[in-house]
């Protein structure tokens, strides 16, 4: 759960940022009725948590399942050299991979831990090969594959949106 303290959030603005994560797609209107406010008051709303980063972009979740893309993989790489340099460099390279959903710098254990999401078996294999095999610097993968998803939400969990 995150602190409303420090960026001074109330009730209204978590209010619409509870709405807009369930559904980004709601009008002006229909956002400010189901957090009963007027419209020009739930734009400038949305407005400062946009201005202050508080709500980073708007996307659409697509189903990989049904656009072909039905392997997700989680993958663990442990680095040979860990100095900001080299972390940076694996970090930028793999991030510009449009199969790596996630990418996370880790510690206790190994140095990335990563979502990929891909059509099959030989795209993981020919992906694993181009970003893992290829860099000398990599000096161990451990990959596992996902046989259910059981949850997959963005959701950030809000204080209390009541009042």
């Amino acid at each position: 759960m995150i602190s409303n303290n420090t960026l001074g959030l109330d009730a209204i603005d978590l209010r619409i940022l509870d709405q807009l994560q369930r559904d980004a797609s709601l009008t002006n209107q229909a956002l400010a009725a189901s957090v009963h406010v007027s419209p020009a008051t739930c734009m400038r709303r949305v407005r400062k948590l946009v201005e202050a980063k508080v709500i980073e972009r708007q996307v659409a979740i697509l189903s990989a399942e049904r656009l072909g893309a039905g392997l997700t993989a989680i993958v663990e790489v442990t680095l040979d050299a860990q100095s900001a340099d080299h972390l940076q460099a694996f970090e930028t390279r793999v991030s510009n991979a449009a199969e790596v959903q996630q990418c996370y710098r880790v510690s206790s254990g190994p140095d990335f831990v990563m979502i990929l999401q891909v059509v099959d078996m030989a795209a993981y294999q020919g992906l694993a090969h181009r970003l893992f095999a290829g860099d000398a610097n990599v000096r161990n993968v451990r990959t596992f594959f996902s046989v259910k998803r059981s949850k997959f939400s963005p959701a950030i969990s809000l204080p209390s949106a009541t009042a």
